[in-house]
């Protein structure tokens, strides 16, 4: 069985802890935490976990940012945002950081293990909380209005990779299949396998050899670089 991986960031040691303990009752999560101060980013690109679990201050700008971050170095990672109390300006901030649900930090541990499931199937319980938040929803649609006038007649904004997507990509561009690049780099081949898949999603490509010419175009990788 695939365990579904969580890992929960917040600053406060103790938050993380009892969070951590909920969540491993499960058998089929793998629970990880992380302190945002000691690399967040690093941590998702050493893990690729399916649900990033953000506990940071949605009143403080950092906490915020760092959802948005993830969510768009990360697309395989779906961020999930705790506040203590969501008001309709937060969860509009919230939704423009592409987090895929917003919960009170108080929120009952049924739920939150219910959201962080259905959030791994690629549901969007965050569209649910606009039922009840009539102003929230007419600002994404008039945000959303806003931005697809702007993007007539551009073309797909294209995420930038990680510096690992951009190695592995090298190394696919060499012919490297995903077992050999596992080896090279002593990583699982599963874990090539999510990174592809990032790579794929986030270059709007139809398979590996298309990634790689996106790439070079975008002077992203180079045939030159050395192994």
């Amino acid at each position: 069985m695939n365990k579904i991986v969580v890992v929960v960031i917040d600053e406060e040691s103790f938050f993380r802890a009892g969070v951590r303990q909920v969540l491993a009752q499960q058998p089929d999560f793998e629970v990880l935490d992380c302190d945002p101060a000691d690399g967040t980013m690093e941590m998702i690109d050493a893990h690729l976990p399916n649900i990033a679990l953000l506990g940071s201050s949605l009143g403080a700008h950092q906490g915020l940012e760092l959802g948005r971050k993830i969510a768009r170095y990360y697309p395989n990672t779906r961020v999930i945002m705790l506040s203590p109390n969501p008001d309709d300006e937060e969860l509009f901030e919230v939704i423009k950081t592409a987090a895929v649900a917003c919960l009170s930090r108080n929120t009952a541990a049924e739920d939150l293990i219910n959201t962080i499931r259905r959030a791994s199937k690629g549901e969007y319980p965050i569209n649910e909380s606009l039922i009840n938040r009539p102003r929230v929803a007419q600002r994404v649609l008039e945000q959303f209005r806003d931005v697809s006038s702007l993007n007539q007649g551009m073309e797909t904004v294209i995420a930038p990779l990680t510096r690992r997507e951009a190695q592995i990509l090298n190394y696919v561009s060499k012919g490297n299949t995903n077992k050999q690049i596992a080896d090279i780099l002593g990583i699982s081949e599963q874990t090539i396998k999510s990174h592809v898949s990032a790579i794929l999603r986030k270059l709007n490509a139809n398979d590996r050899a298309h990634a790689v010419a996106l790439a070079m175009r975008n002077g992203w990788i180079s045939i030159a670089e050395k192994n």
